[in-house]
């Protein structure tokens, strides 16, 4: 893709209960290189059935940055790090972004899956 364009970037979400947990959850995906970043967002309501209840809990957004060949190795952490026994995770591509903003989230994931 042209510099305006963002290659190799997606973004990631998932939710936490609470942004303890999710800034534990961001800390350790940082520092492994599996996410450039983690936004956490508060005062979120999800509104779900579970285990044939509705329930209406509040949690945390957690925005993620990364590169597709990271997405594995971010699944199985997620699993391993988060306290809900079926947390979230969804990947979407990032069909644009600031050139420069999309090189360094490639960087700072940069691993051994490239």
């Amino acid at each position: 893709m042209d510099e305006g364009g963002a290659p190799g970037v997606v973004l990631a979400l998932s939710t936490a209960p609470d942004a303890g947990t999710a800034a534990r959850i961001g800390q350790a995906l940082v520092d492994e290189r599996l996410i450039a970043c983690m936004n956490v967002v508060p005062g979120l309501t999800s509104i779900y059935r579970w285990e044939g209840e509705v329930r209406h809990d509040s949690e945390v957004l957690m925005l993620m940055k990364t590169r597709p060949g990271r997405v594995d190795a971010l699944r199985a952490r997620i699993s391993e790090l988060h306290p809900y026994r079926v947390p979230e995770l969804l990947v979407a591509p990032v069909v644009e972004g600031l050139a420069p903003y999309c090189r360094w989230v490639r960087d700072e994931t940069a691993g051994d899956d490239e």
